[in-house]
């Protein structure tokens, strides 16, 4: 299996893809390394077309990858990159990235909403700021991303282009040790899937799929293998190319399914795949450790 960092790799996995991604433009938020990475350089394997748009211009002390990397790495897949540094948070960094991604594509057929903040703390200990650095970038940002490039994914329906919003987020499940467990980060994850919700509706009659994705089990990324035991924790985790792969079957399904809450094994097994192992970073299934939210 590869490591989080190798988002280039073509590792051999069970997937079958029955669909491509070639020609599509997708505009992401987030994606210089991690999940999101791996969803793009998925995508750029196709000949995609991937506008990333994430805050790191500039090589992080602890975190492997810039939006420069992520291009250099989605175009040596075989796709064409445009990397933009830009906040989600930021109204007009937003604007200015949708307007670039139909300026030099002609337009947007999948918005992938990626960034996202995360923090388990209990209420009394998370700082207010953090809390605002959740809703911020987790909701308002997904919020955000996906009202200003609306007008193209309703031009891209009109086209045929198969317009997708997807976002990475929980189902809404209401068992409340989810909130008790983290408040603030399930309120910030929740908005996210809320928005996927609401969206689904509002849009099912302009031809826009709007749904959301969520690994079963832990993934392995940098930001989780800098944690405290952080390498030993991902040893139970599966690599993001198992989130790479549930997202291009959802992107490239042949029907108009929308509104849904997927998670990666139940997309992958429609697709096909009985066997997950090669996902995984070398624990038996049954030691994996399972997310959050399910």
């Amino acid at each position: 299996m590869t490591s989080s960092n190798d988002a280039s790799a073509s590792p051999a996995l069970p997937y079958q893809a029955r669909g491509s991604l070639n020609g599509r433009t997708l505009l992401m938020s987030g994606g210089s390394r991690g999940i999101g990475l791996a969803i793009a350089t998925r995508a750029a394997r196709d000949g995609a077309n991937i506008v990333i748009m994430a805050k790191t211009g500039e090589p992080h002390p602890k975190l492997d990858g810039t939006v420069y990397t992520a291009a250099e790495i989605l175009e040596a897949a075989g796709g064409q990159a445009l990397p933009l540094v830009g906040d989600v948070r930021n109204d007009g960094d937003v604007a200015a990235a949708v307007a670039a991604a139909v300026e030099r594509f002609g337009g947007i057929d999948v918005v992938v909403n990626n960034a996202s903040a995360i923090d388990l703390s209990r209420t009394d200990a998370l700082d207010m700021k953090r809390y605002d650095l959740m809703q911020d970038i987790n909701v308002r940002g997904t919020f955000l991303l996906s009202k200003l490039a609306l007008p193209a994914l309703r031009k891209s329906a009109q086209d045929g282009r198969g317009a997708h919003i997807l976002t990475l987020s929980p189902p809404l499940n209401l068992d409340p040790k989810w909130a008790g467990m983290h408040l603030a980060y399930t309120m910030a994850k929740y908005g996210m899937s809320l928005t996927t919700l609401g969206l689904a509706e509002e849009l099912k009659n302009d031809g826009v799929a709007v749904n959301s994705l969520w690994p079963c089990t832990l993934i392995d990324t940098a930001a989780i293998r800098n944690m405290p035991g952080g390498e030993q924790i991902v040893q139970a985790a599966r690599g993001p190319e198992i989130m790479a792969d549930a997202a291009h079957a959802v992107l490239t399904a042949s029907n108009l399914n929308t509104g849904n809450f997927y998670t990666d094994e139940q997309v992958l097994r429609d697709a096909g795949v009985t066997d997950f192992r090669p996902y995984s970073l070398g624990a038996p299934e049954e030691k994996l450790v399972p997310d959050i939210f399910l």
